[in-house]
C-alpha cells in the first residue's frame, strides 16, 4: 500500500490540502474527516490510470511544527500500543494452549489469566482452531 501525506491548514471555506511530492498540489476539503477521500478523489483526477483507493493518507498540520510533532508522538504511540496488544494476545494464546496441553481446564484457565469463564473458553476454542489448523 503506497502512502501520502498532505499538509492541512485551515481557510475560510474549510481546510486547505496540500499533497507533499515532487510537484506539490492542492485541494480543499469542508472538514478533516473527509480530507484523506479528498486527497484520494484529487490524485484519482490527476493520475486516473492509478488505483488511490487503498492509498493511506497521513495528514499533518501545515504551519504549528509543535502540534505536528505532537501528532506525530500520538500516532507512534498509538501504533505501538498496538503492537504491544497483538503481542499481548499471541502470548496469551499460545500460554492457553499451553496450558490446555497440560491438563488444565477452562475454570483452571480462567482463574490463572484472571478472566472469566467465558473469555476462557473463548481462548481455548481459538488456541484449538490454531493447533489444528497448524497440523
Amino acid at each position: 500500500m503506497s502512502t501520502v501525506t498532505a499538509t492541512f491548514e485551515r481557510w475560510a471555506h474549510g481546510w486547505e490540502l496540500t499533497i507533499e511530492g515532487e510537484d506539490e498540489v492542492s485541494t480543499q476539503s469542508v472538514t478533516l474527516s473527509k480530507a484523506r477521500q479528498q486527497v484520494r478523489d484529487y490524485l484519482d483526477t490527476i493520475t486516473p490510470e492509478v488505483d488511490h483507493s487503498q492509498w493511506a493518507v497521513v495528514l499533518k498540520p501545515a504551519t504549528d511544527s509543535a502540534l505536528a510533532d505532537r501528532v506525530s508522538t500520538a500516532r507512534q504511540a498509538t501504533q505501538e500500543a498496538a503492537a504491544s496488544q497483538e503481542r499481548a494476545a499471541r502470548e496469551t494464546r499460545e500460554l492457553v494452549a499451553a496450558l490446555a496441553a497440560q491438563g488444565f481446564n477452562g475454570s483452571d484457565i480462567a482463574a490463572v489469566l484472571d478472566v472469566s469463564r467465558a473469555r476462557a473458553g473463548q481462548l481455548l476454542h481459538e488456541a484449538g482452531a490454531r493447533t489444528q489448523s497448524a497440523a
